[in-house]
């Protein structure tokens, strides 16, 4: 349910605020899959994923690579919590091409190295899903 109230994003990562605006609409990934926002959102607190966060502002979108953490959904105001939050134009494919192939070639041996394998390769698919996209 949208309504004309604006919908505030503050990006936070561990070194600084990366982002806050006035946005018109957001998508981003949680830990099990996709979420959009729209202004009116009811409150929601959730565990992000990695992947692409697109934000719609009233100038374009702007595109980033975020690598897990926390939101928040609270009276117009969204805050993302994350670990890392890349601009798309500068996440390199050639470095999640490398980063794939670091995390394929990990031969774990206990249940919590093949967890961490495959979160590692599904980290670096997504890393290079948003740096192929078109910009």
């Amino acid at each position: 349910m949208a309504t004309g109230k604006p919908l505030r994003l503050v990006i936070v990562t561990p070194e600084k605020t990366l982002l806050d605006e006035t946005v018109s609409a957001l998508r981003f990934p949680l830990y099990d899959g996709d979420i959009g926002i729209l202004p009116g959102r009811l409150p929601l607190i959730g565990r992000l994923g990695s992947g692409e966060l697109k934000v719609t502002l009233d100038s374009g979108e702007r595109r980033f690579f975020i690598d897990g953490g926390f939101v928040q959904v609270k009276q117009g105001v969204v805050t993302l919590l994350t670990n890392s939050a890349v601009p798309a134009a500068d996440v390199s494919a050639t470095k999640a091409e490398e980063a794939l192939k670091t995390a394929s070639a990990m031969v774990p041996t206990t249940e919590d190295q093949f967890r961490a394998k495959a979160a590692s390769q599904n980290r670096a698919r997504k890393m290079l899903a948003v740096a192929r996209k078109p910009r």
